[in-house]
């Protein structure tokens, strides 16, 4: 791939790349392509060969296959790469992660209490699709903690749930969203894609996770559209991932859908 012109922009009059002062669409498109090449489409790849190479009745899929502190750590660093991408991206183009809605002082009691009620009744829907799910042999049974019996377990735990939010709400909602935007995608489209694509990388749990996923994306992707904020989405996905692990930890063995 040759090094785009930044200095060539759109010329086509009425292009919302050109009447945002933006490079170029081509330029524009292969920024999405880089960053979701380095970051989620290339999990929806590996969740694909995932699905297609074991079966998916009785199986497990532990999101923390690597054991050891260090491990974990670096894990959760190396996956907040593309967020710091995309804030550089945005400076690039004379925006910013505020730009997106990733900005928590602003005010930080109204996206506190649309991320409790969001996580409330996402967590409530999608832990009824799992469980119905896995009794009827189309999801894996996920665990969704990092290797318990250490003191760590607990706080790796926290840390990856805020990975998680930072790096998806960013991503694929924040970031991608605005990108298709001002590629001149319409809403429904853009919708479509991002929800897709968030559905996409958790194939790897099994067709209830894609299609639990999907409504997922579709509900936070329109909220972003509709309110221009990732802070809320970023704050909702670490209240449910945190909550799903730490009630794992506390239910694992006492309910018959969850492995000891």
């Amino acid at each position: 791939m040759s090094a785009p012109d930044l200095t060539d922009r759109a010329g086509e009059p009425g292009d919302p790349a050109a009447l945002a002062g933006l490079p170029h669409r081509r330029v524009l498109g292969q920024e999405v392509l880089l960053v979701l090449g380095l970051s989620l489409a290339a999990s929806a790849v590996y969740a694909l060969v995932s699905l297609l190479s074991a079966p998916v009745r009785g199986v497990s899929a532990p999101l923390f296959s690597r054991a050891g502190l260090a491990y974990q750590l670096l894990d959760v660093a190396t996956s907040l790469v593309p967020v710091a991408l995309v804030a550089h991206l945005l400076a690039r183009s004379g925006e910013s992660l505020a730009s997106i809605g990733l900005d928590p002082r602003r005010r930080p009691a109204a996206d506190a209490a649309r991320a409790v009620a969001l996580a409330a009744t996402v967590g409530a829907v999608g832990l009824a699709i799992y469980a119905a799910a896995v009794e009827l042999g189309v999801n894996r049974t996920v665990v969704p903690v990092p290797p318990t019996g250490h003191w760590w377990t607990v706080p790796v735990l926290l840390l990856a749930a805020l990975r998680s939010g930072l790096l998806e709400e960013v991503v694929v909602c924040g970031y991608l969203l605005r990108r298709l935007d001002q590629l001149g995608w319409s809403p429904a489209r853009a919708l479509a894609a991002s929800a897709l694509l968030r559905a996409a990388y958790h194939l790897y749990q099994g067709f209830g996770g894609f299609v639990g996923n999907l409504a997922l994306g579709l509900l936070f992707g329109r909220i972003y559209q509709r309110q221009g904020r990732t802070t809320p989405l970023v704050l909702a996905h670490f209240l449910i991932d945190a909550g799903a692990g730490l009630g794992y930890l506390v239910l694992r063995g006492k309910v018959s859908w969850l492995p000891g």
